[in-house]
């Protein structure tokens, strides 16, 4: 004989059944959507770092991201690699810890594997764990491209990583950005992303003979710097600098590239106006307005 209650038992165990059901689905796409927020907050952070620029081959319209890229310098020329998530060829295979020893350390997940400081790792490895995270999480968004790496077109001595691992142990220094209690936050915000993030001194600071950015001389310009080419004095020395532009201008040139004359940037500052500052938020561009005013106003060399 059933009892009476044992249709309200299973009507009470269906609807406790249905409420886990839906709690659990609830909590699954509350997962889902953090992690597609912390993509979109990678993809303002791969803007900001402008990965496109390096490693995409856009000179021979290369897949996004599948790195061809020849980056000359005074060593050699380096080729970009693949960063697309193949397993292959790209960094399909990476886990968010060999990007993360890539941005802090200059070092790749084989053994060994030390970084050429032409990747910018002496700044990047300023980022903070946050950013990091969020980058790793934008990059597994992209389409893999199974695009085979090439070798660098460099001289024999320094083919061998030891070069490299010398490099780093005589002149890089790893550590998160550290901010300055006596700034505000906007300038700290600016010196994050002009030091770490955006990494413009690896551009606009000159270089000693062993390829070390010259801290004494930060942002004064290089007569041989990104691709052999020359680039501008921006602190805000008055002759050689931009110390005649108002901070309204510098902040016109950096999201739009148009400078107070009503010329537009070309060349390599035209890709990262393109690649990078025009898609930062207004107050960021401020952010590094801010920082930029604050420099020694150096005269170039």
């Amino acid at each position: 004989m059933v009892s009476a209650s044992a249709p309200r038992t299973a009507c009470a165990a269906r609807a406790w059944l249905a409420t886990l059901t839906i709690a659990l689905l609830g909590l699954g796409g509350a997962a889902r959507a953090a992690e597609t927020t912390l993509a979109e907050r990678g993809e303002y952070v791969f803007h900001a770092a402008s990965c496109a620029g390096c490693h995409t081959d856009v000179e021979n319209d290369g897949a996004p991201l599948a790195g061809g890229r020849r980056l000359p310098t005074p060593f050699g020329t380096f080729v970009s690699p693949n960063i697309t998530p193949d397993p292959t060829h790209g960094i399909g295979a990476w886990s968010e810890a060999d990007l993360e020893r890539a941005l802090r350390h200059g070092e790749g997940p084989g053994w060994f594997d030390h970084y050429y400081p032409v990747f910018p790792y002496p700044s990047y490895t300023r980022m903070s764990g946050e950013d990091v995270r969020a980058l790793w999480a934008y990059l597994r968004t992209v389409e893999p491209v199974a695009r085979e790496n090439e070798p660098h077109e460099i001289p024999w001595y320094l083919r061998i990583r030891v070069a490299a691992w010398g490099w780093k142990l005589l002149f890089f220094e790893p550590g998160e950005f550290t901010p300055d209690p006596a700034r505000s936050g906007e300038w700290n915000r600016g010196a994050y992303l002009v030091r770490a993030l955006s990494h413009c001194g690896e551009c606009h600071t000159p270089r000693d003979g062993f390829g070390v950015s010259i801290g004494s001389r930060e942002l004064a310009g290089s007569a041989d710097g990104a691709e052999g080419k020359a680039t501008p004095n921006i602190t805000p020395h008055e002759a050689d600098g931009v110390g005649r532009w108002s901070k309204r201008e510098l902040r016109e040139y950096l999201h739009v590239g148009m400078d107070p004359d009503g010329d537009f940037a070309g060349g390599l500052m035209a890709e990262v106006v393109d690649e990078s500052l025009a898609h930062l938020r207004i107050e960021d561009i401020d952010a590094i307005v801010e920082y930029l005013v604050s420099l020694p106003p150096l005269p170039s060399d």
